[in-house]
């Protein structure tokens, strides 16, 4: 059986038992902080089936990372029910005291996921996708593949480099690849970190904030290469298709989308069920098909074309690495000045 018609039974089935169940949660109202990408996918996918299950109300607070954690912190950990959050902020609201431990008897979809998925962050949400920060580079204008994070320093990429800014997800990272350069921990040598992005610089055009920035610098021609989170790559190949995702030998940088439940959620109960649905293998296998997210379920099952999209398959996630968010946020701010007065900004 294909794996899409897998998906079509199992959301068969689901929603027969879903008339066939009393519905759990009449009258109740689940309240969702997340992006609000995607909304008519994610409406189909999740929210119609989830509505019919539960036969409660879903409402949503949007808007990027960091307005939506600080409205939650604003309110100390109350208003909302489920929070989407990338690791990197979710590691701040767990700083913050405004996420509470999960009791994972209530979850038992988790059981099914890859283990860096399970427990990213010590007993609070799971991760319901996966990505990872890495390299893209044409191989129609480099000669030679890249296949180390050192390869960013090398003669021939000289003014044809674009970085993420430091106050995007992956910006901390390249300080982390300039101190591995250099051959120290950026976290405990900040100097050498930051002799190597000065090193660097030579070969950096500009750094970019989002991702659309990014994907019009490799069309206009004036990059060659960038850091760059997976998620883009196939906006980039639609613009440039002799762009390619570089195999590093010392791995691409795990990202993690997580969901968590914040200490003052109203319907917590709720929020098991909804977090816990997100994460089954039916609705995983759909929202990968889909385009959506990538999946965190080791039961989903894709196409080469499908998974190419992706960060997927266990060997792929084997080799990812993983970064310690809470000394990364604790060292970032003071990183800023030093990034933005390399850079001119």
């Amino acid at each position: 059986m294909t794996p899409f018609a897998k998906t079509a039974l199992a959301l068969g089935l689901a929603a027969a038992t879903a008339f066939a169940t009393p519905a759990f949660a009449q009258g109740k109202t689940l309240t969702i902080s997340w992006w609000g990408f995607n909304g008519e996918k994610l409406e189909s996918i999740i929210l119609a089936p989830f509505r019919e299950k539960c036969g409660c109300e879903i409402v949503f607070e949007t808007g990027n990372n960091g307005e939506r954690l600080n409205k939650i912190q604003i309110r100390n950990g109350a208003g909302v029910d489920v929070a989407y959050f990338s690791d990197s902020f979710s590691q701040q609201g767990i700083d913050l005291g405004l996420f509470q431990k999960l009791d994972r008897s209530k979850l038992p979809n988790v059981e099914g996921l890859y283990d860096l998925a399970k427990d990213p962050q010590g007993g609070y949400g799971p991760a319901y996708s996966i990505g990872r920060v890495g390299v893209v580079y044409d191989a129609d204008k480099i000669s030679a593949p890249i296949t180390s994070w050192d390869d960013l320093w090398r003669e021939d990429l000289a003014a044809s480099l674009s970085l993420p800014g430091i106050t995007t997800t992956a910006g901390p990272m390249v300080v982390l690849k300039a101190g591995t350069h250099e051959g120290v921990d950026a976290f405990e040598d900040a100097d050498a970190a930051f002799t190597g992005i000065e090193a660097l610089k030579p070969n950096v055009v500009k750094n970019y904030n989002t991702g659309s920035e990014m994907i019009n610098l490799f069309s206009t021609g004036e990059i060659t290469a960038a850091v760059a989170q997976d998620f883009t790559l196939g906006q980039i190949k639609a613009a440039v298709p002799s762009v390619v995702w570089a195999d590093l030998k010392e791995g691409s940088i795990a990202t993690l989308n997580t969901v968590n439940i914040p200490v003052g959620a109203a319907e917590p109960e709720l929020a098991y069920e909804f977090i816990n649905f997100i994460l089954s293998p039916e609705i995983q296998q759909k929202l990968a098909e889909d385009g959506v997210d990538a999946p965190v379920s080791t039961a989903v099952e894709l196409t080469p074309e499908q998974a190419a999209l992706w960060t997927y398959g266990a060997d792929v996630i084997a080799g990812l690495q993983r970064l310690d968010y809470a000394k990364l946020n604790a060292a970032k701010g003071g990183w800023v000045d030093r990034w933005n007065e390399i850079f001119g900004m």
